[in-house]
């Protein structure tokens, strides 16, 4: 039984034991017996098995998936991957690496499965065969390999990885010597300096270096590599975006018959591929190397998924040239007629990921809807979406061997995800896995609630509300008003390991969780209304929210707070100009200045879209917080980190060096071996002993 098993697991967790001892030393630890009922630690966080990626066995026998544990001694994490029976029974861990093997990917006859590892330094593709036995590494290139995909005939593997252009039409030996004689010299050189000539020449907290994302082949026989990869994208284009952004899962995929691959390639001309969003689809043959063109369409194509019986290839596409947060549409090319239709373009909702069922009659997708994400199944004929999991925060879904259910990992605000399976025809969902189910037994948590607030223009605001665990409505509680990051995005009935809504309750807080303009999974006029408009409807929509829990007798208005990253980091700087109302502010990795965010950020899409070109734009630095500087008084903390480049380390410490200069209370958190998140366990525990005290010391009674 699964639950025994986990729960024994969990309990002998050496991890556990430790990050439950350091827990304690911080203060983080409820007083009293481990086995009452007790609120949410950091440790127990840390503690937390992360599961991810089922993917069933074509054999319909098991579903492989991949188990992450945090290793606080080593200031990372390790995963491995794990088989767990289709029809219920006791999991198996399969691989057993100190670092990170992922990814996993079947091979068509069951017996294999390939996935990426870093076991021995830089990620390789390695396969493992199911009954046991050692894994075997298939690829030994310089530049590394990842994102592994069996072809359905299982004769190849494809896989991902990061080249210099100007080697890869060489035949694959010379390219590969060249590639690593490039890498050992960069190594070596005593001098670090870097020569750049065109832009998004780094992405989120990775430098580019000049590579280009490529798809290679290898050929297989008895889960072997049977001869050398071989480039089928060779050029200065990616094949697979180095921007993740519009990324939903691989964005290659195998024709069933296995004779071509279609991929998602970037702009071109190269040099405008940092602000165009235009990625078309291509395939290629594996026979003759042969490319064709797919899609022309000026806006973003992605994630194609072949249906089974090879008639049909489905994508996703947005309709706005150069606008991220467009709504993403699922769309059926006809393989034969080349003519294509969208199946989605009368559902107000933008899709997810996309899987097939075998019988290729019907897609399944996750899509968000009102702060929530459901999993749907969606019928070729184009007839209304039916939903099969209406509750909680549904990812990573895929469709058994018999098409008879829907495999996918849930979530909640107040639970971690776990691996679930619902029937195609609808139903109840059962759960597969309780990794956490021990771990988490004696924690208790608080109600959540989600409210409805008329916003600017009388328009609802759907808002979610984490009270703290004991809450008594005859109490006043402080308040921690949240603020979401995007700004296209939104916060849903779902777990983070990085801002954890349940950690923050159980420190005593009524936590307010908004989904103001902008907000994703309340149709697309709703997301679109805050570009252009940072510090308008959305900021009257979040004042109108506060508003609503300011006449909440269980609110001390005298004691509130509110944090944010990214947007949400932004949007408590907006706050500092033009509200008084909270006692202090927390932001994180927060855009401060406009002007200099746009000429550092990586990604110009995004700016150009919501406040558009600095030179050709009057209004471009309307809603820029550092306008408002003389008006600022309220004490904050300022977390930002060296590697962010998406916002960049200057926008912290140009909003720390003005706050210190009028004498405002402030404190500035700084990680150099960061990126816009904090990852690293020991850094997390730094950050959130920082940000828990901070606010203890502003909100106290």
């Amino acid at each position: 039984m699964r639950f025994l098993f986990e729960l024994a697991r969990a309990a002998a967790s050496r991890p556990a034991r430790k990050l439950a001892a350091r827990a304690l030393a911080l203060g983080l630890c409820a007083a009293g017996s481990e086995t009452l009922a007790r609120p949410l630690t950091l440790a127990d966080l840390l503690a937390c098995q992360r599961v991810s990626e089922p993917v069933p066995s074509p054999d319909g026998r098991w579903i492989a998936h991949v188990v992450g544990v945090v290793d606080r001694e080593a200031n990372g994490s390790n995963t491995d991957i794990w088989l767990l029976p289709m029809g219920g029974g006791e999991p198996r861990q399969l691989t057993r690496s100190p670092k990170h093997d992922r990814h996993p990917t079947w091979s068509p006859d069951s017996k294999y499965l390939a996935f990426e590892s870093n076991r021995d330094g830089a990620f390789q593709i390695y396969t493992i065969a199911v009954d046991g036995g050692e894994a075997r590494r298939v690829t030994r290139i310089s530049t590394e390999a990842n994102q592994p995909v069996w072809s359905p005939d299982g004769a190849h593997l494809a896989f991902v990885s990061a080249v210099f252009p100007e080697f890869s039409e060489q035949p694959y030996a010379d390219a590969d010597r060249l590639n690593q004689a490039r890498l050992d010299e960069r190594e070596k050189s005593k001098v670090k300096g870097r020569v750049i000539t065109q832009l998004l020449y780094r992405h989120w907290d990775s430098w580019v270096d000049g590579k280009r994302q490529h798809l290679f082949v290898v050929p297989m026989k008895g889960g072997e590599a049977a001869g050398d990869p071989r480039n089928l994208t060779p050029g200065d284009r990616d094949a697979v975006p180095t921007s993740s952004t519009f990324a939903s899962g691989d964005e290659f995929g195998f024709s069933p018959d296995g004779k071509e691959l279609t991929y998602t390639a970037t702009p071109t001309p190269a040099r405008e591929e940092a602000w165009k969003t235009d990625h078309d689809l291509w395939t290629v043959e594996l026979a003759t190397g042969q490319r064709r063109q797919v899609t022309s369409n000026p806006a973003a194509d992605g994630c194609p998924r072949y249906s089974p019986d090879g008639r049909w290839l489905a994508y996703r596409k947005q309709e706005r040239a150069g606008f991220e947060a467009d709504r993403w549409q699922v769309v059926l090319w006809n393989r034969q007629t080349k003519e294509s239709r969208s199946l989605t373009a009368s559902w107000d909702r933008s899709v997810d990921s996309i899987a097939w069922t075998p019988d290729s009659q019907t897609l399944v997708v996750e899509a968000e809807e009102g702060g929530v994400k459901p999993v749907w199944r969606l019928a070729l004929d184009g007839s209304a979406p039916v939903k099969l999991v209406d509750s909680g925060s549904c990812g990573e879904s895929s469709v058994s061997a018999d098409g008879a259910a829907v495999i996918f990992s849930h979530t909640t605000l107040t639970r971690p995800a776990e691996l679930y399976r619902v029937p195609l025809a609808g139903g109840v969902m059962t759960p597969l896995t309780r990794l956490n189910a021990g771990l988490l037994a004696p924690i208790t948590h608080g109600s959540l609630e989600s409210v409805s607030v008329p916003g600017a223009g009388g328009t609802p605001i759907q808002m979610w509300i984490l009270k703290p665990p004991g809450f008594d409505a005859n109490r006043k509680w402080p308040l921690v008003f949240w603020v979401h990051g995007g700004p296209q995005g939104a916060f849903l009935d779902s777990w983070s390991y990085r801002w954890n809504a349940a950690l923050w309750a159980a420190q005593g807080y009524v936590l307010a969780l908004p989904n103001p303009r902008g907000s994703t999974g309340f149709g697309q006029k709703f997301t679109d209304e805050i570009s252009g408009d940072w510090g308008g409807k959305v900021f009257e929509d979040l004042m109108a929210c506060l508003g609503w829990l300011e006449r909440q007798s269980y609110v001390d208005t005298a004691r509130m707070a509110s944090a944010g990253a990214s947007f949400g980091g932004y949007m408590m700087n907006w706050f500092q100009g033009h509200t008084d109302k909270f006692k202090t502010l927390i932001t994180h990795c927060g855009v401060y200045n406009f002007e200099t965010m746009y000429g550092t950020t990586e990604e110009l899409w995004f700016d150009e879209w919501d406040h558009g070109i600095p030179w050709e734009n009057p209004k471009f630095g309307e809603f820029s917080p550092h306008r408002f500087a003389a008006k600022f008084k309220t004490p904050q903390l300022v977390i930002h980190n060296e590697l962010d480049f998406r916002v960049p380390i200057a926008q912290g410490l140009d909003l720390f060096t003005v706050l210190q200069r009028k004498g405002i209370p402030s404190k500035l958190l700084y990680f150099p071996d960061e990126g816009h998140w904090v990852l690293k366990p020991q850094n997390s525990e730094l950050w959130h002993t920082t940000v828990f005290e901070w606010l203890k010391e502003y909100l106290k009674p």
